[in-house]
């Protein structure tokens, strides 16, 4: 699991505020704001935070689906950011990504057959009774019937569709695999079935994740590693034991406190955030978290911390940050 297939290097998406007669820019919304990270080949990767944090900003940005702003996304150590649409396209066969609305993501005018098949005509990848051969083979493979090739996606229950979803991202045998949300539309007994069809898929085809959501407790299932953000940043990015176990970034502190004990009788000390997450269109000076932070410091105000190796692990927080 050490080798990289995926390598993120000080990747920033703004959007543009425009306002006036003449649509002038008057400033920037820093949805995803510096980030760097590796994912390694076969890991699950999980991206956990609030809403707004840059989550599914990040993972669309990693496809190219959305431009980055500045920054590298480098594939198995090729640059993606700035390449001729054509070259992008072929790369684009191995990555590809199951979507968070299992019923938005499919267009209704197109039988279950023709989603399916839809990368496969895009790419020329393959004509025919091949064609249909692998239609029929990626329904069995998700666990549904061949037969509901014809039908259309308003048809099946959300859990169907996001199989539907999940069949067509494996039509061109992908690498990676981005999820962003797959089971957070989903009935709590369906998400588990979801996710137990991503795990043995992932068995299966060698496949890699990154899987944003979030559900604390699904990331903590399905994740080898994880990541937490927190206004458009990475604050803390470790093995999800270590992270489970003692969390180190106050933000993931706080996160950590707030997810539900199976046990009745646990004690558990629940951290409390003052305030509302800030504006990323106006995000703090220095640490992002300061203004929410128990454990401020006249640095924090000031100085933004870097993600940085703390035993094993990485944190972007100045009480870590130690000469």
């Amino acid at each position: 699991m050490n080798e990289s297939l995926l390598e993120v290097n000080h990747l920033t998406k703004y959007f543009p505020i425009k306002k006036g007669l003449f649509n002038r820019t008057v400033g920037q919304v820093k949805a995803v704001d510096g980030l760097n990270f590796t994912i390694f080949k076969g890991e699950t990767l999980g991206l956990v935070g609030e809403s707004g944090c840059g989550k599914s900003t990040t993972g669309r940005s990693l496809l190219q689906l959305l431009r980055p702003t500045t920054g590298e996304i480098k594939y198995e150590g090729r640059n993606m950011v700035g390449l001729p649409p054509e070259e992008l396209r072929r790369l684009r066969k191995d990555m590809q990504m199951v979507f968070q609305d299992p019923y938005a993501s499919l267009n209704p005018r197109m039988t279950v057959g023709e989603l399916i098949a839809e990368p496969l005509d895009i790419h020329q990848a393959a004509s025919g009774k091949e064609r249909t051969r692998r239609i029929d083979e990626l329904l069995e493979i998700v666990g549904l019937n061949s037969r509901y090739a014809d039908r259309y996606g308003h048809e099946f229950s959300g859990g169907q569709r996001q199989r539907i979803g999940i069949a067509r991202a494996l039509a061109l045998n992908p690498k990676l695999i981005v999820a962003d949300e797959p089971v957070s539309a989903l009935d709590v007994s369906i998400q588990s079935q979801i996710i137990n069809l991503l795990q043995d898929l992932q068995d299966q085809f060698k496949l890699t994740y990154l899987f944003i959501a979030h559900d604390l407790s699904v990331v903590k299932h399905i994740s080898s590693r994880i990541g937490v953000m927190y206004l458009g940043g990475i604050v803390e990015l470790a093995n999800k034991r270590e992270l489970f176990a003692e969390p180190l970034h106050p933000y993931t502190q706080a996160l950590l406190s707030a997810v539900p004990s199976p046990d009745p009788l646990a004690k558990k000390s629940r951290i409390v955030l003052p305030g509302d997450v800030p504006s990323p269109a106006n995000p703090p000076p220095g640490c992002a978290f300061h203004t929410r932070c128990h454990a401020c410091m006249a640095v924090c105000r000031t100085d933004k911390p870097e993600l940085r190796d703390v035993g094993g692990r990485q944190v972007a927080c100045h009480l870590y940050n130690q000469a």
